[in-house]
């Protein structure tokens, strides 16, 4: 790589256009899909991990650690959660922290900044959400109020899997396909904080909302202008902010909003583009939303997902017969059909839909049976779906292992035919790949950049 084509794959959110901007993005995308595979094989890990624990003698101690209570005493005041709750609660804010700083990277620096290329991934996003609950509810209509409180279970997307899966069988898919199925997760996953905020919120404490509201406010201030504050760089700005935002997280906490909703709403307070411009005259910069990325990610994916799945997974199953009986019961049954049909139809139809109106396409590139295998690939809702079950039935009841089961064996089915299916795709892919990476100029980037063919 030359010196002039370095800065590319260093920084990469400045703003480019034509091929530096495609090659640009081509490097962000590959080094996300290498990260979310390490998170993903470390979510699956976790999640066998606790399949096996929680049906084998070690069991009832696994049971009995997840409702143990957390205490924090400071003279007079005192406070309690469980370690299921802290795993749902706080470990998986900074997962939603680092979907919000990605949420916001898109529509600041990707796809979504272009309301033209936004507007397939957001319709499939939609038709993606909309048509799983409808199936859902269909399923599950005639077993009563409480059964219906799950309409939202099937309607998420995993990043980490989704991501981790695709790079694994999709190292020569093209960019635009990968770059479609990031940005349609990530407003995803926006959807779904959105539907926990406002359907799954009780006994609202507006005192609490109010003071998680200053201290968003306060955060925020100080994200945007912390080096006029504290006269510090980007890389010291975590350190300042931290505290503040565990004290937003608090507040939202107590307020009866879920908690993982902070999460998302401080990092859309965080600027994406450095201070001072995205280079110092030394060299490329990086905004306060990447050095947050790069800080806290392997927290998120080595730390806080897989506890969470561990703590969250964990499902006593009774065996063949209560496998059987939980398979065949119409949750686990509208669970399963609406991530593996409901996020397949759901996707495809509206993508189809929103392409009818002129000027509207597909990515280039892309072709219908590689939407379909991404599509299935989207049916993978795990992470959140795993806490929207918790916050529908309540962690640990038999409804709630029922939709566990309904996730993971959903999940597993919209995996394993996304695979076939990319899998071959992929292979017909290889063939060209070698063409696509000659650069004949010797400029660093190479040629296939540079051709209209593969813009995204």
């Amino acid at each position: 790589m030359t010196a002039e084509s370095a800065p590319i794959e260093q920084n990469p959110t400045a703003p480019l256009s034509g091929p530096e901007r495609r090659y640009r993005e081509s490097l962000w995308i590959e080094r996300i899909l290498r990260r979310e595979t390490v998170g993903g094989f470390l979510l699956l890990a976790a999640t066998v991990l606790a399949l096996i624990v929680a049906n084998s003698a070690w069991g009832e101690g696994y049971f009995e650690l997840r409702a143990t209570y957390l205490q924090i005493t400071f003279g007079d005041l005192f406070w309690e959660i469980s370690v299921g709750k802290f795993a749902a609660d706080a470990l998986l804010a900074i997962f939603f922290f680092l979907a919000g700083l990605e949420l916001k990277r898109e529509f600041v620096a990707g796809e979504l900044r272009d309301p033209r290329k936004a507007l397939v991934p957001v319709v499939a996003a939609i038709g993606g959400v909309i048509v799983p609950a409808i199936i859902y509810v269909a399923i599950v209509l005639d077993d009563g109020p409480e059964a219906l409180r799950g309409w939202a279970i099937p309607v998420a997307t995993d990043i980490a899997f989704a991501l981790a899966v695709l790079a694994v069988v999709g190292t020569a898919l093209p960019l635009a396909l990968r770059t479609f199925l990031l940005t349609l997760a990530v407003v995803d996953d926006l959807i779904a904080i959105t539907i926990i905020a406002f359907f799954y919120t009780t006994d609202l404490e507006p005192l609490f909302l109010l003071a998680s509201f200053i201290g968003l406010a306060v955060y925020g201030l100080l994200a945007q202008r912390y080096q006029e504050f504290f006269r510090v760089r980007e890389t010291a700005a975590w350190a300042i902010l931290l505290p503040i935002g565990i004290v937003v997280w608090f507040f939202m906490f107590e307020s009866g909003v879920h908690a993982t909703v902070a999460g998302v709403l401080l990092a859309f307070t965080v600027p994406v583009r450095a201070k001072g411009g995205d280079d110092d005259g030394l060299g490329p910069r990086m905004g306060l939303a990447e050095i947050f990325e790069h800080r806290y990610r392997p927290l998120s994916a080595g730390v806080a997902v897989p506890v969470f799945a561990f703590f969250s997974a964990g499902v006593a199953v009774g065996g063949w017969d209560g496998l059987v009986d939980a398979v065949s019961s119409p949750i686990a049954l509208g669970i399963m059909a609406g991530l593996v049909v409901g996020k397949t139809v759901g996707i495809t139809v509206a993508t189809w839909l929103v392409t009818r109106l002129p000027g509207v396409s597909l990515p280039r590139g892309v072709k219908w049976v590689d939407l379909i295998g991404l599509a299935l690939l989207a049916g993978m809702g795990f992470t959140v779906s795993l806490l929207i079950s918790e916050l529908s039935f309540g962690q640990g009841t038999a409804l709630d292992d029922i939709g566990k089961v309904g996730i993971l064996l959903g999940s597993l089915i919209a995996a394993v035919l996304a695979v076939i299916l990319l899998g071959a795709r992929n292979r017909q892919y290889k063939r060209q790949l070698a063409d696509e990476q000659v650069d004949a100029d010797g400029d660093g980037i190479p040629d296939v950049y540079g051709d209209d063919r593969v813009s995204s």
